[in-house]
Parts: structure tokens; sequence; C-alpha cells
């Protein structure tokens, strides 16, 4: 995982040097993720289902998704950086979880019942 701690290291460099880590309270860091996933939610708001993943390969839209993408993935490992939270081990042991709670066999190829 070390693309997320050369990010994480990359993100705390980029704050310090504007002193913005006062305004970097998990509230507001959340707040802001939110903001950003409603952002590339809009992107999609009224592209077909069906269509849209072909539709991101085209310009404009494939860099406007990327960049709002990339903002979330920023907001998320800042967040992880405040709490102190390993996002890499907590990602992977996430998975883990689901592997052992949705088995293959049982699942494949339609959505899990909702618990």
């Amino acid at each position: 995982m070390s693309d997320l701690i050369e990010l994480r290291d990359r993100m705390r460099a980029f704050t310090e040097e504007r002193d913005w880590a006062q305004f970097h309270d998990p509230k507001s860091l959340i707040l802001a993720l939110v903001g950003e996933v409603g952002e590339l939610a809009e992107l999609f708001q009224w592209l077909p289902a069906d269509s849209a993943a072909a539709r991101v390969q085209d310009e404009p839209l494939r860099s406007r998704v990327g960049e709002e993408m990339a903002d979330v993935l920023l907001y998320l490992v800042r967040l992880a950086d405040v709490l102190e939270i390993d996002l890499g081990d907590a990602a992977l042991r996430k998975l883990s979880g689901s592997a052992s709670r949705f088995p293959p066999d049982d699942v494949r190829g339609h959505a899990p019942e909702k618990a």
C-alpha cells in the first residue's frame, strides 16, 4: 500500500504548507468528502445506466470523472490520516470479511440480500 502512504504524505505536506490543518477536523473533512461524492454523482445523474461506462470513455466527461474521483480519494486519505486509521489495512480487512460473508457459490450472479 505504498501508493496510499505516498498520497498521505503528499496530502500532509500540501496541508502543512498552507497551514490548513486547522480546518481539517473530521467533521469538515467528511462534509468535504460528501460534497465531492455529490459532484461525482452529478456527472452520472442523467446518464442511462446501461451506457454510462461507455460514455465515460469520451472527453470531456472522462477527465471530469477522473478529477472528481481523485478529489474523493484525496479527502478520504486525508480523513484517514487525521483519524490515524491505516486505510490500506482497513480496506484489506474489510475485503477479507466480505469474502467470508459472501462465498462465491452463494452469491454468484445476484446481489446479496440485506441482512
